[in-house]
Order: structure tokens, then sequence, then C-alpha cells
């Protein structure tokens, strides 16, 4: 396990805020490194989705002033633990960014506001192909807790 994944490796010259209609460049760049093709529009009518909606929240990570990362979180009610349950949509950091301690920087600020949402546990999923990724959570914390199914439904 790399030194990025150590505990305590601290994020450097980090703030956080919540994204804004200004920020779709930012966003659709960072989309598209994730491996989710997003173009400016898109990204605007993304981001304006996420603000009309107040279960959902979208935080940027910047460093000197740029835009280096992103994490979405999506509140919902788990019928199963009769709780709410705080779901991370979205978490991506830019190559040059990354072992800077900025994604752990984004997950804490997320743990942080499931708790104060009312969250009981906080979930993620990830792409079987994401190995580093798959390390990256465990080192924070995260286990493997089930296997997701997925099948699209085409246009309504």
């Amino acid at each position: 396990m790399g030194h990025a994944f150590s505990p305590g490796h601290p994020a450097l010259d980090v703030d956080l805020r919540n994204a804004v209609a200004a920020d779709a460049d930012d966003v659709a760049r960072l989309l598209c490194e994730l491996g989710y093709p997003c173009d400016i529009a898109d990204a605007g009518e993304r981001i304006h989705m996420i603000l009309a909606n107040d279960r959902q929240a979208l935080v940027l990570a910047r460093r000197a002033g740029v835009v280096c990362g992103l994490i979405a979180l999506d509140f919902m009610y788990y019928l199963p633990l009769g709780t709410t349950t705080c779901r991370v949509t979205a978490l991506v950091v830019s190559p040059s960014a990354q072992g800077l301690g900025v994604g752990r920087h984004l997950l804490k600020e997320a743990e942080r506001r499931a708790r104060s949402g009312g969250a009981a546990r906080i979930e993620l999923t990830s792409g079987a192909q994401r190995t580093e990724a798959h390390a990256f959570y465990q080192a924070c914390g995260y286990s493997g807790s089930s296997v997701r199914f997925v099948k699209p439904l085409g246009s309504a």
C-alpha cells in the first residue's frame, strides 16, 4: 500500500466548498477524468439538479485556487435499517493532486456532512477495475459489503 493511503497523510493547502453553476467546466473535466464523459452544458445541468435537491451535495476541493477534486453525496432513506444512509455517488481527484491527501480530505468532509445530516452510515460503490481506489477506501476505513447489480433501462 502506497504512502498516499497511510493514515494521517495531510491534505496540503486544500480548501473545500459547495459547487456552484460557474464550476461547470471543472466538474465536466473531473467527471471525464473519472471516466464519465460530460461537457460543460451537461455539467451545468447536473450542478443545477444537485443544488435544487436538499438531499444532495456536490463539494469541490481546491489547491492554490485550482479545483482538483470533487465528491457528490446523496442522502436517502434506507428501508432495511429504517434510517438515513449517505451515498457517495462520485469521488475524483485530478491526477496532479493524487497522493496529497485531497481524496481523504473529501471523504472526511462527506463523513462530517453525513453525521450532521442524521445518516447512520455512509456508503459508496466503485467499479471492479478500480483496484487502487479500493485500496484507498479500505485505508480510509471502508470495507466491502455487497455486490451491486445494474440493468440499464434505456429510454422511457
